[in-house]
């Protein structure tokens, strides 16, 4: 299934990163459409991450790997390194399904460890990524800020550790 068409996006809902490079550095905002038409439950868990509104969320989290050429991850705000997170469900919730693909720059995936263990880890692909269709959750796409993303990329590395700390410093709805 491709993204959703002009028409069907002006409904979706839309959330936002604010993202910072150290303690020191903007480098802009990023503006996620959420697909939650067909994935309710994977939308609804992410957004509701981004509001904070259960006392947890993305809001102070890292993207704790960045490697170029293939995605950026985050969503850890438990341990941040890529063990921990939980969703609004409990530790981890299932797979809702794989209607769409990672076919561009952009896509967001949920991070996963195996099937049915989805979580609050979430991540950005920075080129297309066809090897992870059927195996992670695409739910949204980046609208706004692509260029954000393509910043935060020159912050990686091959092993994934990032070269500075990158992380989100305000998340909420559109």
């Amino acid at each position: 299934m491709s993204a959703p068409s002009a028409t069907e996006e002006q409904t979706l809902p839309r959330v936002f990163f604010n993202v910072w490079a150290g303690e020191d550095e903007s480098l802009g905002r990023i503006e996620m459409e959420l697909f939650s038409k067909e994935l309710p439950k994977t939308t609804k868990n992410f957004l509701e991450l981004c509001t904070f509104e259960h006392g947890y969320g993305y809001k102070g989290s890292t993207f704790h790997r960045i490697i170029p050429n293939f995605m950026l991850q985050g969503g850890d705000f438990t341990n941040h390194n890529g063990t921990g997170g939980k969703s609004i469900y409990g530790k981890k919730f299932e797979d809702e399904g794989f209607p769409y693909k990672h076919t561009e720059p952009g896509m967001l995936s949920m991070a996963n460890s195996g099937p049915n263990t989805n979580g609050s880890q979430f991540f950005i692909t920075t080129v297309k990524c066809p090897w992870l269709d059927g195996k992670h959750v695409v739910f949204g796409k980046v609208i706004r800020g692509i260029e954000i993303v393509k910043k935060i990329e020159g912050y990686g590395s091959e092993s994934g550790t990032p070269k500075k700390k990158v992380w989100i410093k305000e998340s909420g709805v559109l």
